[in-house]
């Protein structure tokens, strides 16, 4: 309670200082050079938490810095200043960004109602006339008042007599604080700011005979935030953290707080924080301004994988009846593996794009492939749709339609029949999962093959396919609404 007095006084006593005395604190800046270290805590949504820990000289009493080089999409409102080496005794009293960087655009606007210099040259002697003239207006071009004329655009070069004070050729934080002790001391300003993202990307191989493949994981950063991060400790937090600032605020907190395990050198560690996962980097890097850089992730060899051929059905032509001969479909081609330890994986994996290529016959890798997966946690499966096979043809018609009598008017009940016609071009038999969703309470009256209930509105055949042959699947089904 006494502490707590006391900066509430030397707060109070810092605001009763003298406007003028105030106004003619010199400022100081800060650069990158006096940067001791920094942290940066990227976020799914384009949000970072940057810990940018730096010397500042300072003196007693009061102080104003320019702390240059922060992220130009810093949320002020989220910037707190601290002294790590001397704990209380920094009080901060105004902070403000200064973003509005230094352009010829910007520049000639901030001197609107001020004289600047219009140099002009000569076209056949060289010699420069200078002219002084007021900048009337600058939106959408410049407006100059020269002696007794306006003039629009620019009639030569223009020259100006200084830089605007909030004016700043890099993003800067100007902190006004109190300091309890003059001398040098470690200050972290720890932020939260967009502009970094991240996200990862992961490259697969399948063998030749598609049982198994080998997998690497990359996080691939992205810095458009207006600065560098030189030497940075990265961390990545994989899950959809809600943007609710007390959550990230304890989200932040449990990342200085959570004790990193041992990992290999070139590979990120992860752990559990909160209901995420952290990812660390175990070695610096550094983050340079609009850079895109790749981190490696993860990496698996032989990974056990199996391929699936699947005939997806639809279930709107259960309802009435179907006039076309014949329906063409594709028949999706998916391989499914297992985030386990038994299966050389056994890791969080983050929510990205896989990407599949196999080696062809000359031993090149061809690319076969993609899939976006959601962040999957060990012991979960993973299934990638590639595509739609080439071989594998599927020909599918209505062969009869009726409505059957219901008791009750607001009741319906249709019998329909189908067949199925799946062709295999391939020297080798070939497997087909056949999938059909099934609306309503309904019952299978007749079938060529013995259906399995994958789910309550789902009924699946596995049908072989002889190799350069062909197989008919023929079902009645009654369905009830």
């Amino acid at each position: 309670m006494h502490t707590r007095k006391r900066l509430c006084a030397a707060i109070a006593a810092a605001l009763t200082v003298n406007p003028v005395l105030q106004a003619a604190i010199a400022e100081k800046a800060s650069t990158l050079s006096d940067q001791q270290s920094v942290a940066v805590t990227i976020y799914n949504e384009n949000l970072a938490l940057i810990k940018d820990t730096r010397q500042l000289a300072l003196e007693q009493g009061l102080n104003r810095y320019a702390l240059r080089e922060v992220s130009g999409q810093m949320r002020p409102e989220t910037a707190v200043l601290r002294s790590l080496s001397h704990p209380g005794s920094l009080s901060l009293l105004e902070q403000n960004f200064d973003f509005d960087l230094l352009t010829p655009a910007k520049l000639l606007e901030k001197y609107v109602g001020r004289d600047v210099r219009i140099v002009r040259t000569h076209p056949t002697t060289g010699a420069e006339i200078v002219e002084k003239a007021t900048v009337l207006a600058a939106s959408g071009g410049p407006v100059l008042r020269i002696g007794d004329r306006i003039e629009t655009g620019v009639p030569g070069r223009i020259v100006y007599g200084d830089l605007p004070p909030n004016l700043r050729d890099r993003p800067t934080l100007v902190s006004e604080l109190q300091s309890a002790r003059a001398g040098t001391q470690t200050v972290e300003l720890s932020y939260l700011s967009g502009g970094l993202s991240w996200k990862a990307d992961y490259v697969a191989e399948l063998n030749a005979g598609d049982s198994a493949l080998d997998l690497n994981g990359w996080v691939t950063l992205t810095n458009r935030s207006g600065t560098a991060y030189p030497n940075a400790k990265l961390q990545l937090v994989a899950g959809d953290v809600n943007r609710v600032r007390e959550q990230l605020a304890y989200a932040a907190k449990a990342a200085d707080m959570a004790a990193p395990r041992a990992a290999a050198v070139g590979q990120m560690q992860q752990e559990s924080l909160f209901e995420y996962h952290l990812y660390t980097l175990q070695r610096p890097t550094t983050i340079a301004d609009n850079q895109t850089k790749q981190v490696a992730l993860l990496g698996a060899a032989q990974v056990p994988v199996a391929k699936e051929l699947v005939l997806q059905g639809n279930d709107y032509y259960y309802r009435s009846s179907i006039g076309n001969v014949g329906q063409k479909m594709k028949v999706g081609v998916y391989v499914q593996f297992e985030n386990k330890e038994s299966s050389h994986l056994g890791t969080p994996m983050p929510k990205g794009v896989v990407r599949v290529y196999k080696k062809d016959s000359a031993g090149n890798a061809q690319f076969v492939g993609e899939d976006h997966i959601d962040h999957t946690p060990k012991n979960e499966s993973v299934r990638l749709r590639l595509g739609d096979a080439f071989d594998i043809t599927a020909d599918k018609k209505q062969t009869d339609f009726k409505r059957r009598d219901v008791s009750t008017p607001w009741s319906y009940s249709f019998e329909s029949a189908y067949e199925i016609v799946l062709k295999n071009a391939k020297k080798q038999p070939q497997t087909v999962v056949v999938r059909e969703p099934v609306p309503g309470d309904w019952t299978m009256v007749e079938e060529t093959q013995k259906h399995t209930k994958a789910a309550a509105g789902t009924a699946e055949w596995k049908v072989t396919v002889p190799p350069e042959g062909s197989t008919k699947l023929n079902y009645r089904v009654l369905v009830r609404y």
